[in-house]
């Protein structure tokens, strides 16, 4: 059961999703006292079966490169049977001191090159890889060649579709997607890393874009969540924080569709998303 709607707020079902590329020592709050069998790579949240909300949340932790891929915007994903395209933001909790993420490429490229270089690997060089720490975010829009780099724990905030076309796996044995993703590339796009803007004493917008937008809310900050213009993804990172009579924890993630009461306080701070570009209020 992955969850019910109660008066509108509803826990997401956390789900573990072991990677080759995982990890084994998860961080607070996901460590269970010792190691993981496998190699956890993701933590997926998923929402009520009646509900198919436009936004996905996930935790990703990297002991290696992940492969070099690409989604598509709307319109290509359309064109191929999906509801919707592919945005991605990324806010990094931790990373090792050689920590990466690749957004982008160094220069232009052809259609031509740019298949030329998936197919002979030299496309690993020409990504901009930029060093990262906890607190770097970025908004990753669709059709970004991208990669995200070993040693990396992070929040990915993205368009609830389950599509992915990779153009260099590092010679692992999986299968490429080398015509969708050169179609549906931007060869231009080097997104620049997103820069936080204060938004009042208590909001900071992290990564915005046309499909989203991910807020940090901290405290001290109260009143009426306001949903009236779409749901609200809250994901409780330091204290938890409250919403109507419900403590929330860190590492859960809740969703809100009608409004309800919270209190942030006591060091509490709570990552919020939602569809679209930012909105005026988050609650009155």
């Amino acid at each position: 059961m992955k969850g019910r709607w109660d008066g509108g707020l509803v826990r997401l079902k956390a789900r573990r999703i072991a990677k080759p590329w995982g990890r084994r020592d998860l961080p607070a709050p996901f460590a269970r006292g010792r190691p993981a069998e496998e190699p956890i790579g993701e933590i997926v949240f998923e929402g009520p079966e009646d509900w198919d909300g436009e936004l996905l949340v996930k935790y990703l932790f990297t002991s290696a490169r992940l492969s070099v891929q690409v989604h598509p915007g709307d319109a290509d994903a359309r064109a191929r049977g999906f509801p919707r395209g592919k945005d991605e933001a990324w806010i990094v909790c931790d990373a090792a001191p050689e920590g990466q993420i690749g957004i982008g490429l160094t220069k232009a490229l052809s259609q031509g090159a740019l298949r030329k270089a998936a197919r002979d690997g030299s496309i690993e060089a020409l990504v901009d890889w930029r060093a990262v720490g906890a607190g770097d975010c970025f908004y990753s829009p669709a059709g970004t060649i991208h990669a995200i780099g070993a040693g990396v724990g992070l929040v990915e905030v993205q368009q609830n579709v389950d599509v992915t076309y990779r153009l260099y796996d590092y010679g692992r044995e999986r299968g490429l997607h080398l015509d969708d993703a050169v179609a549906v590339a931007r060869t231009d796009a080097r997104p620049p890393r997103a820069a936080p803007r204060r938004r009042g004493p208590c909001r900071t917008i992290l990564a915005s874009g046309p499909a989203f937008t991910v807020e940090r809310v901290a405290a001290p900050a109260a009143g009426a969540l306001d949903a009236s213009r779409g749901p609200l993804w809250v994901i409780a990172r330091a204290a938890g924080g409250r919403v109507g009579d419900v403590q929330m924890r860190p590492g859960e993630v809740w969703a809100v569709r009608e409004p309800r009461p919270f209190d942030l306080r006591d060091g509490a701070e709570w990552l919020v998303a939602y569809s679209g570009r930012p909105r005026r209020t988050l609650w009155a």
